[in-house]
C-alpha cells in the first residue's frame, strides 16, 4: 500500500512538474503557491502579470520562497511582443531590425541587455528568440518577428541572440521549431500546413534551429504545424517524428541532437485546442517527447493546471503515455530549474542599446526635398487587426513620438472598419479634414498583406503626394511618400526613431 502511495505521489509531483501555466494578477495567488509546494516548477508570465521591474522581482520573490528551483518563463521577444513593456512598447527593437542592421555583436548587445533586465527581476527563461525563417512575406503571425527571409542571416542572429541571452543568466529558447515562418495561417486561429520537402526545411527551415543548438541554447519551442514531409497527421507538437526524431535524433541519423528541453507552443492555441483538446493535446505532446506543456495565455486558473495534471496520471496508467517519458520530461524540467545559465558576473547595464539599435535599422527614401517638420502635423495611421502575440494593449505608432517633439501633433485611427462604414472617400475625406493645412503622416504596418491599407494609402498620396509615410511592418510593398522610412518593427523606440528623422530632433534637444 505504501508502495502505491509513493508512486501515485510521484506521478503526480511529475505531471505538476512538466506544465508551465500562467495566472491572473501581479502577485501570486493561493492556489499557485500551493500547487508549487506539490510539485509545480514553473510558471509562464505574461502582460497581466507586471506592473513594472519592482513588482515584477518582488513577484518571482515571493514564487521562490516557495519553490526556489523554480522556471519562471516569459514571452519577452523584444520589440512587438512584449512583455516587460506591454502597457508602453519596447525598449528594444525586434528582430526584423537586427536583421536589417546585420550586426550579430548589436545583436548580441541588445539581447545581453534585454537579459540583464530579465534576469534583474527573477526571470530565468525567456520563450525566445523567433528562429522562423519569414520566407512567405504575407506570414500573419511571424513577420517582423522574424530576423529576415534568408536562412543563414537568421542562423547568425540566432546564435548571436542565444550567446548574448544567455550571457546574462536566462535561459534562450528557440521556436517555433521545426519553423513557422513559411505560413499563411496563424496558429493561434487554425492549423497551419507547411508543404516544403525535407530538402528544403534542411537547407532553409532548420539552419537558424542549428545554430541556436550550436550556441548552447537551453530551450526549444515546437510549432502547431503540420509537415507532410514529416508527419502528415499531426502537427509538429504531437508528433514523435518531429520531437522524437527530427530534433532529438543524432546528426548521424539527421536530426539535431537536442538534449536539452523541449516546450510546447501554447495549448491553448486553437490549432491544438479545437482538435484535440487540451488535455488529449497535452498528453500526446508528452508522448512524442515533448517536456514542458506551456498554457496559460487564455487559460490561467486552478481548474485548467488540476485537468492537464490528471488527464497527465490518468494517461500513465491507461498505458498511453510510459510513466519513463514522464518522468525523463519532468527530470529535464528540474534540470533547468535547478541550474539555469550562469554568469561570473552581471552584466553592465546598456540603457541606449535598443534605441541605437532602432537608429540604425531606419532605412530612408524619397529624403530628397525633404524639410524636418518644425510644426506639429497630423498622424493618420492606418490600423491592422492586431497579431494575438503581440497584443492589443501594446501601443505602437509614432503619433506620440511626435508630439513629445512637436507638441500638438494631431492624430486619427483608421482601420478596415472605417472603410466598411464610409468607403474609401469617406475616409480619406475624414483624414483630410482633420488635417487641414497640416502636413499629414501617414503610418501603416504590412501595407502589402492589407489592399484596403494600399488602396487608402495610394489615394491619401494622390491628393498630399508631400505625406510622409512611416512603414512599420515588413517593408515588402514598394516605398512610397515624401520620405518613406522602414522602421522593421512598431516597437516604442522604433516609432521613436522614425520620429527623430522627421523632424531633425533627437527627443530632449
Amino acid at each position: 500500500m505504501a508502495t502505491l502511495a509513493r508512486r501515485a505521489d510521484t506521478l503526480t509531483r511529475d505531471a505538476l512538474a512538466v506544465l508551465q501555466p500562467g495566472f491572473t494578477g501581479t502577485t501570486a495567488p493561493d492556489w499557485l503557491l500551493r500547487r508549487l509546494g506539490e510539485g509545480l516548477t514553473s510558471v509562464g508570465l505574461f502582460g497581466r502579470n507586471i506592473a513594472g521591474p519592482e513588482q515584477l522581482a518582488a513577484l518571482t520573490a515571493r514564487l521562490r520562497a516557495e519553490r526556489g528551483d523554480l522556471l519562471v518563463a516569459v514571452d519577452e521577444e523584444g520589440g512587438d511582443v512584449t512583455r516587460l513593456e506591454v502597457r508602453t512598447g519596447s525598449s528594444f527593437p525586434g528582430n526584423l531590425a537586427l536583421g536589417a542592421v546585420d550586426s550579430p555583436e548589436l545583436t548580441r548587445a541588445v539581447a545581453r541587455e534585454l537579459g540583464r533586465r530579465l534576469a534583474a527581476c527573477g526571470v530565468n527563461l525567456n520563450w525566445a528568440p523567433s528562429a522562423d525563417v519569414n520566407s512567405d512575406p504575407d506570414n500573419p503571425v511571424i513577420g517582423v518577428r522574424s530576423f529576415g527571409s534568408d536562412p543563414e542571416l537568421v542562423a547568425r542572429h540566432t546564435a548571436a541572440y542565444v550567446e548574448g541571452l544567455q550571457s546574462a543568466g536566462v535561459g534562450a529558447c528557440a521556436k517555433h521549431f521545426p519553423g513557422h515562418g513559411d505560413t499563411a495561417t496563424d496558429s493561434h486561429h487554425d492549423l497551419p500546413t507547411v508543404g516544403a520537402g525535407l530538402a528544403t526545411l534542411h537547407a532553409r527551415e532548420l539552419v537558424p534551429f542549428r545554430a541556436a543548438l550550436r550556441a548552447g541554447a537551453r530551450a526549444v519551442m515546437s510549432a502547431h504545424i503540420v509537415l507532410p514531409a514529416l508527419d502528415p497527421h499531426r502537427p509538429a507538437t504531437l508528433s514523435p517524428a518531429v520531437l522524437g526524431g527530427l530534433l532529438r535524433a543524432p546528426a548521424a541519423e539527421g536530426g539535431l541532437g537536442f538534449d536539452g528541453l523541449i516546450v510546447t507552443d501554447g495549448m491553448e492555441m486553437r490549432a491544438v485546442a479545437d482538435r484535440y483538446g487540451i488535455e488529449r493535446g497535452s498528453v500526446l505532446a508528452l508522448a512524442a517527447g515533448a517536456d514542458a506543456v506551456c498554457v496559460g495565455g487564455g487559460l490561467a486558473d486552478e481548474a485548467t493546471v488540476l485537468r492537464l495534471r490528471d488527464a497527465l496520471v490518468a494517461a500513465v496508467r491507461a498505458g498511453e503515455l510510459p510513466e519513463e517519458r514522464l518522468a525523463e520530461a519532468a527530470g529535464r524540467v528540474r534540470a533547468l530549474a535547478a541550474r539555469p545559465p550562469g554568469t561570473p558576473e552581471a552584466p553592465a547595464a546598456d540603457p541606449g542599446i535598443g534605441l541605437a539599435a532602432a537608429r540604425r535599422a531606419l532605412r530612408v527614401t524619397g529624403r530628397a526635398g525633404h524639410e524636418p517638420l518644425t510644426a506639429p502635423p497630423f498622424v493618420a495611421a492606418f490600423t491592422p487587426v492586431a497579431n494575438i502575440a503581440v497584443g492589443d494593449e501594446t501601443p505602437w505608432g509614432i503619433a506620440a513620438e511626435l508630439a513629445r517633439l512637436l507638441p500638438g501633433t494631431g492624430t486619427g485611427t483608421y482601420g478596415r472598419d472605417a472603410v466598411d462604414e464610409g468607403g474609401m472617400p469617406g475616409m480619406i475625406g475624414d483624414v483630410l479634414e482633420r488635417a487641414g493645412d497640416r502636413r499629414i503622416v501617414a503610418v501603416v504596418r504590412d501595407v502589402h498583406r492589407h489592399p484596403w491599407m494600399a488602396a487608402a494609402l495610394d489615394a491619401l498620396l494622390a491628393v498630399r503626394p508631400a505625406t510622409v509615410v512611416v512603414e512599420m511592418g515588413v517593408p515588402q510593398a514598394p516605398p512610397a511618400g515624401a520620405p518613406h522610412i522602414a522602421t522593421h518593427g512598431a516597437a516604442r523606440v522604433c516609432g521613436r526613431a522614425a520620429a527623430e528623422v522627421i523632424t531633425g530632433r533627437t527627443a530632449g534637444s
